[in-house]
C-alpha cells in the first residue's frame, strides 16, 4: 500500500508541476514572487525537453508503482504515458509544446508589463506583495 501511495503522490505532484509550468505566469501577475519559482520551472522543462534527462517525479512514480506490483510508466515517461494520446492526439506533440510555450511567454510579458506599470505609478512597491 504504501508503494503505491508513492507512485499516486508522485502523479498528482507531476500534474500539478505541469499545470504550474503552463500556468504559473499568470499566477505571479497576482503574486509576483512566485515568477522565481515559475522561472525554475520552466528552465527545467526546457532543459528536460532539449536533453531528454528523465524527470524525478518519473523516477519515483515509476519506482513506487513497480514495487506495489502494478505495471510501470511507458517508456516515454509521464507525458507519454498520461497526456500524450489522451490529452491530445500524439501527432500533435510540436503543436501542444509551442502552445504552452506561448503561454508561458505571454504570461511573462504579462508580468513584465505589470511591474512597468507599477513602477511608472511611483509605487515604493513596484510589485503588488498582496
Amino acid at each position: 500500500m504504501g508503494y503505491r501511495l508513492i507512485g499516486e503522490a508522485a502523479m498528482a505532484v507531476h500534474f500539478l508541476f505541469l499545470a504550474f509550468m503552463a500556468v504559473g505566469g499568470f499566477l505571479a501577475w497576482r503574486w509576483p514572487r512566485l515568477i522565481w519559482a515559475h522561472l525554475a520551472v520552466a528552465a527545467w522543462g526546457v532543459l528536460s525537453l532539449a536533453t531528454g534527462v528523465e524527470c524525478p517525479l518519473t523516477v519515483v512514480e515509476d519506482w513506487g508503482r513497480r514495487n506495489a506490483g502494478q505495471q510501470g510508466l511507458q517508456p516515454g515517461g509521464f507525458i507519454d504515458h498520461y497526456i500524450e494520446g489522451v490529452v491530445y492526439p500524439g501527432e500533435y506533440t510540436a503543436q501542444a509544446r509551442l502552445a504552452v510555450m506561448l503561454l508561458v511567454f505571454i504570461s511573462w510579458a504579462g508580468y513584465l508589463r505589470l511591474v512597468r506599470r507599477r513602477s511608472r505609478a511611483g509605487s515604493p512597491h513596484p510589485v503588488h506583495r498582496g
